[in-house]
């Protein structure tokens, strides 16, 4: 049986050395010799607490999605401004967008995991856009999977985009911040705000 979360530090070790070689090579591309010693622990021990590299991956993107939702969360309300703090996030963590995207790419989508962390955000995100289009807060004509998905693709945009970000910390400060403005100002058109 696995630990808790917190309960082991070999295993808190293993999750952050995971992350971080999932960032890198993907899921294919990663190491179980790597992580291991990026943990400073064995390959036999690792799989005392994970099954196989694809359960670490799970159990990686699912502290990544819940990491994710406390520093953004959705209020269907004002979608400008959450997809402000989903620019923001990931604009700042880009090597968290990848860690997220090699998911998507390399493994099978299972449509009967009724435990797949991805889905069940997904799931709660649309659910809580459908109560604000049947509290008449945004419009009902759009499907809020596909204003869940928009959103997603608008804010994260520039953070795969690091070829146009200027070297200079300052220049790539005010860069950053009127890609925001732009997103900012695509959803505000996209989804206008509902007036009372």
């Amino acid at each position: 049986m696995t630990p808790p979360p917190g309960a082991d530090s070999t295993r808190d070790r293993i999750v952050a050395a995971a992350t971080a070689e999932f960032a890198r090579h993907g899921i294919a591309g990663a190491r179980i010799e790597r992580i291991a010693k990026a943990a400073r622990t064995s390959k036999e021990r690792l799989y005392a607490y994970f099954r196989s590299k694809e359960e670490l991956y799970a159990t990686v993107a699912a502290a990544e999605l819940t990491a994710v939702a406390e520093a953004t969360r959705l209020d269907p309300t004002d979608l400008p401004a959450y997809a402000g703090r989903l620019h923001d996030y990931f604009s700042a963590h880009p090597d968290r967008l990848r860690l997220m995207s090699w998911g998507r790419l390399e493994l099978p989508p299972d449509p009967d995991a009724a435990d797949d962390p991805v889905r069940a955000t997904v799931r709660h995100k649309t659910e809580q856009l459908r109560l604000a289009q049947r509290a008449g807060r945004l419009d009902p004509s759009w499907d809020p999977l596909d204003v869940l998905v928009l959103l997603n693709q608008l804010a994260t945009a520039w953070a795969g985009q690091s070829e146009f970000l200027p070297a200079d910390e300052e220049r790539r400060a005010a860069f950053l911040a009127d890609r925001r403005a732009a997103v900012v100002r695509a959803v505000q058109q996209l989804f206008p705000a509902a007036t009372d």
